[in-house]
């Protein structure tokens, strides 16, 4: 397979220009209009018939001869709402950016759209390719899914690959198992009333009833699940009132619960509930809790991803591909379907500090800046991948 990852070489220029038009045209959550146009283009351009799939995202497939299965490659499109600092030419001038490298996603996806095409002789099956809206909203994969991205034709595994800022670039981290957390977006809205500040008996203070759901939200974690059972709970946003000497109407806190077990997320989630509203209760008040976006744990299937790892090393050092027993407290909306069929979710490094120093930053930093030099490998992971599973799991 160095042929197809040769033919990615050739065409790492016209890769690097089609991230570049994707940096600095980022866009936020569901309505990625430019974004779904100009990959709708491509594919085109291409020799693809794409197809439109719940709000901006985009669908096209091909297929080799013969009967076969088929596998899912999905790239991520959304930016984040993040104003971009990196020390580069060609940075987002819009308010956005892509700090997740879901450009750069969106681009190892295309290349590996063209290579199937220029191997097309090769298929054995088919190939889906999806081009998902709003990952870091948590809503874009349960939406294609319900929108039946998994249907016609009927989709046997799916693929995706995810770029790691501070993993040395070309190494290949294959995760066994539950490789990412479960994620549950929540709001909290303390409901009080209003007074002026100097009497303060006069009303009843949100602020303060806010404070202490605040504090006993972190006890939770503390003295209610095991130091064994990985389970982080942060607010991560506390807001109200406009003037210093007015005690407000309302407050609203939001925060995020990261679970490795869905049953112990789904058990927070209650607690944060009956804390919120019998502290509120105790003070005067109200509080009412909401979800805004969840995703479960993203569980890997391990012979799935052992497989792919093996056709990794077809195209890199073999010492290059490590397979870890375990992953972090990150998530990825990819996980939905993880409940669906098997997946393989891997990570391509993306450039240390010691290679250059503008690499390296925290993902979701704005100062984050991914090496453009792995586009054309991973381009030919995901095409090489895909034509490798599809020739070793040929239907009778």
């Amino acid at each position: 397979m160095q042929e197809i990852y040769q033919q990615s070489k050739q065409m790492q220029a016209e890769l690097v220009e089609i991230r570049r038009q994707l940096h600095q045209n980022p866009e936020v959550g569901t309505n990625l209009p430019h974004t779904r146009d100009f990959v709708k283009a491509k594919l085109e351009e291409y020799g693809y018939i794409p197809q439109d799939i719940a709000n901006s995202s985009v669908t096209a497939e091909i297929a080799g001869n013969g009967s076969g299965k088929t596998i899912l490659l999905r790239a991520d499109m959304d930016a984040l709402a993040v104003q971009e600092a990196a020390d580069i030419d060609f940075k987002s001038q819009n308010g956005a950016m892509h700090g997740c490298g879901h450009d750069m996603h969106t681009t190892m996806l295309l290349g590996a759209a063209k290579l199937l095409q220029q191997n097309r002789d090769k298929l054995q099956g088919t190939v889906k390719l999806l081009f998902q809206e709003d990952e870091e909203g948590f809503t874009g994969a349960k939406s294609v899914i319900r929108e039946g991205v998994l249907e016609q034709p009927k989709v046997d595994a799916a693929m995706a690959l995810h770029v790691n800022s501070g993993t040395p670039s070309q190494m290949v981290l294959c995760g066994l198992g539950h490789f990412m957390a479960g994620c549950t977006l929540f709001k909290i809205e303390v409901q009080g009333t209003g007074c002026h500040g100097a009497m303060p008996e006069t009303g009843i203070d949100p602020i303060n009833i806010a404070a202490h759901i605040y504090l006993s939200l972190q006890e939770i974690i503390a003295r209610e699940v095991a130091a064994q059972d990985p389970c982080v709970l942060t607010i991560g946003k506390f807001s109200g009132g406009q003037k210093p000497n007015i005690i407000p109407e309302k407050v609203v806190l939001e925060g995020t619960i990261r679970y490795k077990n869905k049953e112990t997320g789904d058990r927070v989630y209650r607690r944060i509930e009956e804390i919120a509203q019998n502290t509120a209760h105790a003070f005067g008040g109200t509080a009412q809790l909401s979800e805004t976006a969840s995703a479960p744990p993203l569980i890997n299937n391990d012979e799935m991803v052992r497989e792919m790892s093996e056709y990794v090393k077809q195209l890199v050092d073999p010492s290059q591909v490590v397979l870890l027993p375990e992953g972090g407290m990150g998530s990825e909306d990819f996980s939905s379907f993880s409940y669906q069929v098997p997946i393989a979710y891997l990570l391509l490094g993306a450039g240390t500090s010691n290679e250059n120093p503008l690499f390296g930053k925290p993902m979701h930093n704005p100062c984050v800046v991914f090496n453009e030099e792995i586009l054309s490998l991973g381009s030919s992971i995901l095409a090489v991948c895909a034509i490798n599973w599809l020739g070793r799991h040929k239907k009778d």
